[in-house]
C-alpha cells in the first residue's frame, strides 16, 4: 500500500484490497448497494476524486472506484510502465458485471476498453469530459509533447508540477489546502512523481490503443449513455462532447455550466443528481 493514510474527514471509506495476478496491489472503495457503479478517474488522480459522488449515491448505488497501478492506494508491479493500455488491461481485471460504468479523463477510452473487450460486463455509460481516439489537432499534441516530455518530466519530479497544474487549471473552485494535501499525498516521493507525466505523453504515444478503442465504438452504440459535460473545460470541449453524441445515439445530454475538467470537484451534487434521476 501507500505510505499515507487519507483524511477519514474527507475520505470516510473502508478501503478494500486485491491482488492481480501481474503482482501489483489494488486499492479500491466499495460503497453502498443497488445497481454498481464503477468510477474511472483519468491522471493524476485518485478514487479521492469521487469521494463527494460516493457519498452521495452509496444510499441508492453500490459503487466502486479503483485506484488504477502506481496511483492513490495502488502499487504497481516492478515494470509497469503506467500505459494506456496497461491500465485499461488492470480495469478488465476486476470481474464485475452488469455495471454502470462513469468515464472522464483517460477513464473513457479506459472505460470504453472495458465495455468492448467485456460487455457482460457493462451495461450503462456515464460519460463526462473525455475522448475515445486519438488527438490530430494541434492543441492537444503540443500539450502532449510539453507535459508528456521533458518539461513535464522535470516539473513533476521537482515539485509535482503535473499535478498542481491539473488541479489548478482542471476546477473552477480552488481547492482547500485539506484537498490539495489529498491529492499531493500519492507523489511525495520523486520517483512517484515522475508517473503523472506518462499520461499526457499517452495523449500522442498511445496512438494504436487509442485507434482500437475508437474503431470499436460501433460494438457498443447500443448502451444508454449520460453525458455530463462541464463548459469550462480547457481540454475537452465540443468536439469531443459532439463526436460522443453521435456515437451513443441512445444518450442524455446534460450540460454542467461553470464547471472545468474535473466534474467531480466542481459539480459532485449535479452529476449525483443526474445519474439518480437517469436510473430512474
Amino acid at each position: 500500500m501507500a505510505d499515507f493514510r487519507p483524511d477519514p474527514e474527507l475520505y470516510p471509506f473502508q478501503s478494500h484490497a486485491m491482488d492481480l495476478s501481474d503482482g501489483s496491489h489494488i486499492h479500491y472503495v466499495d460503497e453502498g448497494s443497488g445497481p454498481t457503479l464503477i468510477l474511472l478517474h483519468g491522471n493524476p488522480a485518485w478514487s479521492f476524486l469521487y469521494r463527494n459522488i460516493i457519498l452521495g449515491l452509496r444510499g441508492h448505488f453500490r459503487c466502486i472506484a479503483p485506484d488504477p497501478p502506481g496511483f492513490g492506494l495502488s502499487r504497481a508491479r516492478a515494470g509497469f510502465g503506467f500505459t494506456a493500455q496497461e491500465q485499461a488491461e488492470f480495469v478488465d481485471q476486476l470481474g464485475l458485471r452488469d455495471a454502470g460504468v462513469m468515464m472522464q479523463d483517460w477513464g473513457g477510452p479506459i472505460g470504453l476498453y472495458l465495455a468492448q473487450n467485456r460487455p457482460e460486463t457493462v451495461s450503462r455509460l456515464i460519460i463526462g469530459n473525455t475522448f475515445a481516439w486519438p488527438f490530430t489537432r494541434f492543441g492537444p499534441r503540443a500539450f502532449s509533447a510539453i507535459m508528456g516530455g521533458l518539461p513535464g518530466r522535470l516539473s513533476a519530479t521537482a515539485f509535482n508540477g503535473v499535478l498542481r497544474w491539473f488541479f489548478t487549471f482542471g476546477v473552477v473552485s480552488p481547492l482547500s489546502n485539506a484537498v490539495w494535501r489529498m491529492y499531493l499525498a500519492p507523489f511525495k516521493s520523486r520517483a512517484s512523481r515522475r508517473r503523472t507525466h506518462v499520461f499526457p505523453k499517452q495523449l500522442t504515444a498511445a496512438r494504436d490503443f487509442l485507434s482500437g478503442v475508437e474503431a470499436r465504438l460501433p460494438m457498443i452504440s447500443d448502451r444508454p449513455a449520460l453525458l455530463l459535460w462541464g463548459d469550462s473545460d480547457f481540454a475537452f470541449k465540443k468536439y469531443e462532447r459532439n463526436r460522443f453524441r453521435a456515437a451513443f445515439p441512445n444518450h442524455r445530454d446534460i450540460s454542467l455550466p461553470d464547471v472545468g475538467h474535473f466534474i467531480q470537484e466542481d459539480a459532485p451534487d449535479a452529476i449525483c443528481d443526474a445519474i439518480r434521476n437517469w436510473y430512474e
